[in-house]
């Protein structure tokens, strides 16, 4: 009988009335890639939490390298090798990348510089056999995305992991960024590690991974050679009916100037400058891809349009007007909806239910109230209609939303921002989270907005996204539109080399 590096079996977590993981059984093999496929809400992070020490499971067995294993405790996990690379990074931020791999280490309570230096060398040997280079005597918010995700890698593998998991490693990646990263898991492959990677970008699966599991519901569907399966198939696991996969069709773009942004500059909240005389252009009923690794001013350029950040210089004209002054109101008003990168921070109520998250934005209405009272009945009447064209699961309208799923808070999102016909859809990220079936959806959705004669700002770091849906995609680099491409003309490597700061490919060999 073949020994795995990991087995679990019959592995069952619930959080109260919801099974999150029902009679799980999951195997790795010592130098393989596995990939776990699932849409958001499938389980698969909490059977990967349960092996890291995150959670505990009610019933099963975990077995690592054929012995059972009791792990209570990310400690217990890492003393058996098991390490796990989060999607949003544990790093202090003002500790350096060196102090960060050795936080926690005994000797590391010494504190001294001389010390610190002398782990230098051995941070950098151990780096530059897995091919992750970083400068570790830096702090780590002056590091790039890709090279805060190498300090976390290295800092599983100096703490001995020979078992390591990744959460969604390439959501933060330029495309030369992945390929450096899936160098990295061959590497750890060649030296027997076991590489475990949770995704839902499936053609990085299949150019990655040895294997791959799928899970739907709280249950392993099936687990398959790579080389025996496609995209379609994979699709189909994933959701439980065949779905297709294709490129939008699209006719030309001949509307009007819906939205038109001119040297706009803008600060973050740590009072870097966001946005650097950053200008762009949307018409109606077209879809604008803003393409950029994250940190580059997305998050911002969002914000100021929908009214949730002030600007200092430059100018913002919607549908013929000047806009003076952020107001979220005011872009309420005006037509512009919004799905935001955090969609529990800034666009739902986590304590509430459906009912009320939904009201949100239109709960003033003569449809909704009337002399100031909502109309109960009927309000939940239109939220169970849209609960169900959206597919939202939900065990009842009541149920407060941070109970639910990633994926199914960003469908109840979506369902409030569409609604009501807007002119203007700022959507960051908007499929991030859902099933391939449920991706359709949303892609479908902001592809009837284009033709009813709406305009789309997409920001998004899913390059297939972009490429399928967009007119036009504007690469954003340090807060400025830095290259144009054209549905017709763009190209990933072009694409690719202006997220990375690079305008073309000679400026690439200098």
């Amino acid at each position: 009988m073949q020994e795995y590096s990991v087995e679990m079996r019959g592995i069952v977590k619930r959080f109260g009335s919801v099974t999150a993981s029902d009679q799980v059984d999951f195997s790795a093999n010592a130098g393989e890639i596995h990939a776990l496929l699932g849409e958001n809400g499938a389980g698969k992070s909490t059977v990967m939490s349960m092996l890291s020490g995150v959670y505990r499971a009610d019933e099963g067995e975990i077995l690592i390298h054929g012995k059972p294993a009791k792990i209570r405790s990310p400690k217990d996990a890492g003393l058996l090798g098991v390490g796990m690379v989060f999607q949003n990074f544990r790093l202090v931020q003002t500790l350096t990348a060196a102090e960060n791999i050795v936080l926690g280490e005994k000797s590391s309570f010494w504190r001294g510089r001389n010390w610190i230096k002398n782990k230098h060398k051995e941070i950098e040997e151990l780096a530059e056999r897995f091919g992750l280079k970083f400068p570790v005597d830096r702090p780590i918010w002056q590091l790039s995305v890709g090279e805060q995700q190498r300090v976390e890698i290295v800092k599983t593998l100096y703490r001995g992991a020979d078992i390591i998991i990744l959460d969604e490693p390439t959501s933060v990646l330029t495309p030369g960024e992945v390929e450096g990263l899936f160098n990295t898991l061959r590497r750890m492959k060649q030296e027997g590690k076991t590489v475990i990677m949770t995704t839902h970008k499936m053609k990085e699966v299949m150019a990655s991974s040895d294997r791959i599991s799928v899970m739907r519901k709280g249950k392993m569907i099936a687990t398959l050679a790579t080389k025996d399966t496609d995209e379609r198939e994979l699709a189909r696991l994933m959701v439980g009916r065949e779905v297709v996969i294709e490129r939008q069709e699209r006719e030309a773009t001949q509307g009007e100037d819906l939205l038109d942004v001119r040297n706009l500059s803008v600060y973050a909240d740590h009072g870097r400058k966001a946005l650097d005389g950053l200008s762009l252009s949307v018409r109606k009923g077209e879809i604008v891809g803003v393409a950029g690794v994250a940190g580059n001013g997305q998050k911002e350029l969002a914000e100021v349009l929908t009214g949730l950040r002030t600007w200092r210089e430059g100018e913002i004209i919607f549908d013929g007007s000047p806009v003076k002054t952020a107001s979220v109101r005011g872009a309420i008003d005006a037509g512009i909806s919004h799905v935001p990168e955090n969609r529990m921070k800034s666009g739902l109520a986590g304590r509430l239910g459906s009912v009320d998250n939904l009201l949100f934005k239109s709960y003033r209405s003569e449809e909704h109230s009337k002399f100031g009272i909502l109309k109960a009945a009927k309000n939940r009447i239109w939220s169970q209609e849209l609960v169900h064209k959206f597919d939202v699961r939900t065990p009842e309208l009541d149920t407060p939303v941070q109970h639910l799923s990633g994926g199914n808070q960003q469908k109840l999102l979506f369902a409030r921002e569409v609604t009501h016909q807007p002119k203007l859809m700022v959507a960051v990220h908007p499929t991030q989270g859902l099933d391939v079936g449920a991706t359709a959806g949303v892609h479908e959705l902001l592809m009837e907005l284009r033709a009813s004669g709406s305009g789309v700002l997409l920001i998004s770091e899913d390059l297939d996204e972009l490429l399928q849906l967009s007119d036009r995609i504007l690469v954003i680099y340090n807060g400025a539109i830095i290259g144009e491409e054209t549905h017709e003309t763009a190209e990933r490597e072009r694409i690719g080399l202006m997220m990375a700061g690079i305008r073309s490919r000679e400026e690439s060999l200098v």
